[in-house]
C-alpha cells in the first residue's frame, strides 16, 4: 500500500516549516476532534490521521526519513535504496523483491530469520549489513490543544478540565504488548508478514518489521493487538497559573501521546487564550483603566474611589488636574509569579463637562470663563 501524503492531510506544501506545521495541526484538530464531532465516524477518522501525520512531520528524524524515501517505517529503510531519484525507465514500481529472492533459492516465501529477503540482496550488491527487522521503542508524540479562559481566571489561576483524545499504556499488558501464550494477527501486516512501502515510482515489498514476516504476533496482549497503546479520551485537569496571560503555552508531561512498546509518553502542550474584560484593560503585568472625575474635581483636587482587581482603592486627583492625565497605583496590578513581583493599576482621568440644564449653571460657567480669560488654543499656532 502507498504511504499516506502526510503534508496533503494537514493542507500543506513539503516545503512547511515546522511552525506552519504545528498551526495546522491545532486548526485541523480543533476542526475535527471527536468531541466536537460527536458520533461522527469520519471526523474521527479524519483526526486519526491528522494526528499520524503530525506525528511523523513534528518529530526530525522521522520527517527527515519520509521526506527523503516518501515513507516512514520504525524499521527504517532497506540497504541500498535512496530515495526517489531514478531515472526514466528504471522505476521497479509493482516488483516484489522478497517473492523474486524466495525463487531464485528454490521456491517458497522467505521466512523470518532464514534468508532475509531482498535485504540480504541488497546488502551483497552495496557492502551493508543485515538490517534488523524488529521495531524500536519509540517515545510518544507530543499533543497540542487550545484552551480559551475569562479574565478572571487568568488573573487568579483556575483548574480547568480538558477532554483530550490520545494513545494511552494498555491497561492490560502495562505497555509491553505481550500477553502470556497468546498470538493474535499482526495489526501492521494483517497478518501477510509483508508490507509494501512506496517511494516515488518505486515501491519495496519489505518483511513486516513488527512480527518478522510470521503474519502473527506470539504473545501478543488481545487489548492492545501487540502495540502496547490504546487509543482513549481523558478529562485531563490542567493547572493555569495566576497571572498567565493570553498567548502562553503551558506542558503537561507525559500527557501526550503513550510510546510504543513501553517507551516514556509524550507532553501536552496547551496554548492559552484569554477573553478581555469590558472594563480591566491588561498591558503585561499593569492594569489600566479610565475613570470619569467631573470639573469642579478636577480644578479643585478631590479623592475619589476607582475599582482595582482587588476590590476599591482611594486615588488622590491634585488640584488642577487634565483630561487625560494618569495616575499609578502601586503594585495593584498582575501577580507575576515568575518574578515573583507584581504590577501597576493606571488610572487615566477622563474630565467630563456639567450638563447645563438650568440658568444657575449658565452663570457659574460665564463667570469661571470671565476669571479664566486664557486661550488654550494659543499655543498650537506657533507649531502649524
Amino acid at each position: 500500500m502507498a504511504s499516506p501524503d502526510y503534508y496533503d492531510i494537514l493542507g500543506l506544501s513539503r516545503k512547511a516549516k515546522a511552525e506552519e506545521i504545528r498551526k495546522a495541526y491545532r486548526r485541523l484538530a480543533r476542526k475535527y476532534h471527536p468531541d466536537v464531532n460527536p458520533g461522527d465516524k469520519s471526523a474521527e477518522e479524519r483526526f486519526k490521521k491528522i494526528q499520524e501525520a503530525y506525528d511523523v512531520l513534528s518529530d526530525t528524524k522521522k520527517k527527515q526519513m519520509y521526506d527523503q524515501y516518501g515513507f516512514y517505517s520504525a524499521a527504517g529503510v532497506p540497504p541500498g535504496a535512496e530515495g526517489p531519484q531514478q531515472g526514466p525507465g528504471m522505476g521497479f514500481g509493482g516488483f516484489d523483491f522478497t517473492d523474486f529472492f524466495s525463487q531464485a533459492t528454490g521456491g517458497g516465501r522467505a521466512q523470518a530469520g532464514a534468508s532475509g529477503g531482498f535485504r540480504d540482496v541488497f546488502s551483497q550488491f552495496f557492502g551493508g549489513q543485515r538490517a534488523e527487522h524488529a521495531a524500536q521503542p519509540e517515545r510518544g508524540a507530543d499533543l497540542e490543544y487550545a484552551v480559551t479562559i475569562d479574565f478572571w481566571q487568568a488573573i487568579r489561576g483556575a483548574q480547568v478540565p480538558l477532554s483530550v483524545n490520545h494513545f494511552e499504556s494498555c491497561g492490560v499488558c502495562g505497555g509491553s504488548g505481550r500477553q502470556g501464550g497468546q498470538t493474535t494477527v499482526c495489526p501492521e501486516c494483517k497478518g501477510s508478514g509483508s508490507v509494501t512501502q512506496a517511494a516515488g515510482a518505486m515501491r519495496f515489498s519489505l518483511t513486516c518489521p513488527k512480527c518478522g514476516g510470521q503474519g502473527r504476533l506470539k504473545n501478543a496482549c488481545q487489548g492492545c493487538h501487540g502495540e502496547g497503546r490504546v487509543s482513549r479520551t481523558e478529562t485531563v485537569e490542567v493547572r493555569i497559573p495566576a497571572g498567565v496571560q493570553s498567548g502562553a503555552r503551558l506542558r503537561v508531561p507525559g500527557k501526550g501521546n503513550a510510546g510504543t512498546m513501553g517507551a516514556a509518553a509524550g507532553d501536552l502542550y496547551i496554548n492559552v487564550r484569554v477573553e478581555p474584560h469590558a472594563f480591566f484593560h491588561r498591558h503585561g503585568d499593569d492594569i489600566l483603566i479610565r475613570v470619569p472625575v467631573t470639573v469642579s474635581e478636577a480644578g479643585l483636587g478631590a479623592k475619589i474611589e476607582v475599582p482595582t482587581i482587588d476590590g476599591r482603592a482611594l486615588l488622590k486627583i491634585p488640584m488642577g488636574t487634565h483630561n487625560g492625565q494618569k495616575f499609578r497605583l502601586r503594585e495593584r496590578g498582575v501577580m507575576n509569579s515568575r518574578k515573583g513581583v507584581r504590577g501597576d493599576q493606571i488610572v487615566e482621568v477622563i474630565v467630563e463637562a456639567p450638563p447645563v440644564r438650568d440658568e444657575r449653571t449658565k452663570e457659574l460657567l460665564r463667570e469661571l470663563a470671565s476669571l479664566n480669560t486664557e486661550d488654550p488654543r494659543a499655543d498650537i499656532w506657533s507649531k502649524v
